[in-house]
């Protein structure tokens, strides 16, 4: 297999495990359930090109401002942070299935207006980004993304949010400020979006709205159930599967994506909790996987030697038994 094919592969798995990593936040640690990510995703698209293209020299060319990579990367994250503190405002007030329904709508609402803004290519798209999203550019943004979200969800206010998840009435009665833990981790998984967005944009070398549409929405929200809701490792085993496996089934043709659902329900049932179940591949959660291991086998042998006494008990207790 050829070493670029590889390498294409594993820069869009880097890319959707920086959403991932955003909506593991949102979905995982906070309980809020988004169905619009791939809105914030075109959002840092959009504006991370139109920082990093350069001015339009002729006439019917969409130009930008020429600016550095890095500064796209920021304005795109920012501009998506933004947007997201707007809808925040708006929607984080609403209870379950209707914050879903609201971010779905808003997820749409962002693609159809890019659809008929001219100024960026409307539903022809955006041809001429520049291709400044690299292996290690893209790796680097993960590992950052990575240990950021790590330190986050060990912090106090990681905590707070995870107390949100369990029991909302509960954490509000503790002190807990709902909303405005919601309104971060729907600020920071956007910020991760838009990020993405701009890596996304500057891969492609083209955007178009029907990139973003509520099909790539849902693929996220796949990827964090399918890795294990509340697991940073289980988003991050759940990225690279899941990107990699429609490619691996290439070979099928029509039925490719006939046989990735089937794999991934296949996978769901015999791994109901995701693929990690809340678990991380750290020192500290292996530790604990060894210490219920060891409690489930130390709980097996009392109760076998409950039964095997009780057993004997009655044995004893039967007549003709033992004096």
């Amino acid at each position: 297999m050829d070493w670029t094919y590889i390498q294409g592969i594993l820069m869009l798995a880097g890319i959707n495990l920086i959403a991932v990593l955003g909506l593991c936040l949102l979905t995982g640690f906070t309980g809020l359930f988004s169905f619009g990510h791939a809105g914030f995703m075109a959002i840092g698209a959009y504006i991370g090109a139109l920082m990093t293209v350069p001015p339009a020299t002729t006439a019917g060319n969409i130009g930008g401002f020429g600016l550095p990579f890095v500064v796209g990367i920021v304005a795109g994250g920012a501009a998506a942070g933004l947007v997201s503190w707007l809808l925040g405002r708006i929607t984080l007030n609403l209870k379950g299935d209707y914050f879903c329904i609201a971010t779905l709508g808003f997820g749409e609402a962002i693609r159809l207006i890019l659809n008929n803004v001219k100024t960026f290519g409307g539903a022809r798209g955006w041809p001429g980004v520049p291709q400044y999203s690299t292996v290690w550019a893209v790796l680097v943004v993960d590992i950052v993304a990575v240990l950021f979200l790590a330190n986050l969800v060990r912090s106090r206010h990681g905590r707070n949010m995870i107390a949100v998840r369990e029991e909302e009435l509960a954490a509000q009665i503790a002190g807990i400020d709902v909303f405005k833990y919601k309104m971060i981790a729907l600020i920071v998984s956007a910020v991760y979006a838009g990020v993405a967005g701009v890596l996304f944009g500057h891969y492609m070398t083209f955007i178009q709205p029907k990139m973003f549409s509520m099909t790539k929405s849902t693929e996220l929200t796949i990827i964090v159930i399918f890795g294990g809701l509340g697991s940073i490792s289980g988003s991050v085993l759940g990225a690279l599967v899941l990107t990699a496996l429609p490619e691996l089934l290439r070979a099928f043709d029509i039925w490719r994506l006939v046989f990735y659902g089937a794999a991934v329900i296949l996978i769901m049932i015999s791994r109901p909790k995701g693929l990690m179940g809340g678990m991380e591949l750290s020192p500290a959660g292996l530790r604990k996987v060894a210490a219920a291991r060891r409690a489930r086998l130390a709980f097996k042998t009392e109760a076998l030697r409950e039964d095997a006494a009780e057993g004997l008990r009655a044995e004893e207790a039967a007549p003709g038994g033992k004096a």
